[in-house]
């Protein structure tokens, strides 16, 4: 079993001209494997900015990440090492897709860089891991992400990610970009893999209704701080912060939402 721990981790960003931006104030967050934690929150709150702390694309000002218990490596094979064990799913498949490459590419590259599997077997893995997010490898596997749907271009996203065998996923709005009709698809598969492959799973999302959904816990993210946490269905139900009440107040119902998802799939 993995954990990773935010622990009174601080970002400060400095704004030429204006000084410091406050980013992220003392944020704690634990995410363990099989577990998915819902990180809500509107745009400018800070979501997006944990994401990318605990992936190592920034640096905290303070605080600390652990994996395990032990502190996130900076540098060298051991940073290497804990990314192979946490990695992201983003909200833009067609950006975070390279167009020049093929899905075959993007599948192939981090097997082997890793080293996932011996070189012979790189092959019959890219097909596995297609048919895992539920594409057909062999109308797939050598078409560019343009040459696909925004649908199948996340799965492929999720497929790579996968690819590494982590034992924690980032998913930042994954769903956000795509087509109403095919988020629940999306969704329910990566609640699939969590279950199957007993992940921890960060869900990155403003929207309350998925978040109740797919998550066992839900932190509430308003200005940089956490405002209000726990188990999904207390903070839904029994919402106590009013910045938590107020982004209730303007959600959709989520059984109305999620019964018009579903007919839109069923169409």
């Amino acid at each position: 079993m993995s954990v990773l721990e935010l622990s009174h981790v601080t970002k400060r960003y400095r704004v030429r001209g204006a000084g410091d931006m406050l980013a992220l104030d003392d944020v704690s967050v634990t995410i363990a494997s099989g577990r998915t934690v819902a990180l809500v929150g509107q745009s400018g709150s800070g979501k997006s900015t944990i994401a990318k702390i605990i992936t190592q694309l920034e640096r905290a000002t303070s605080g600390q990440v652990l994996l395990d218990g032990a502190p996130v490596p900076r540098r060298g094979r051991a940073l290497r090492r804990y990314r192979q064990q946490v990695r992201m799913v983003f909200q833009d498949p067609f950006a975070s897709l390279n167009p020049y490459h093929t899905v075959r590419h993007h599948l192939e590259r981090p097997l082997r860089l890793d080293h996932v599997v011996p070189a012979e077997e790189v092959e019959a893995e890219v097909h596995r891991l297609l048919e895992r997010v539920r594409l057909d490898p062999a109308a797939t596997v050598d078409r560019r992400p343009h040459e696909l749907s925004g649908g199948q271009r996340q799965r492929v996203a999720i497929a790579r990610a996968l690819a590494s065998r982590p034992s924690l996923l980032v998913a930042d709005e994954p769903v956000s970009m795509l087509d109403v009709s095919i988020r629940l698809g999306v969704l329910n598969l990566l609640a699939d893999l969590q279950r199957e492959r007993d992940l921890g799973v960060l869900y990155i999302t403003h929207d309350l209704a998925t978040a109740r959904h797919f998550s066992d816990e839900i932190v509430v993210l308003h200005r940089g701080r956490v405002v209000e946490r726990g188990p999904a269905d207390d903070v839904i139900l029994r919402p106590q912060h009013e910045y938590t009440q107020a982004l209730l107040a303007a959600s959709p119902d989520p059984d109305k939402h999620f019964a018009q998802t579903r007919e839109g799939t069923r169409r």
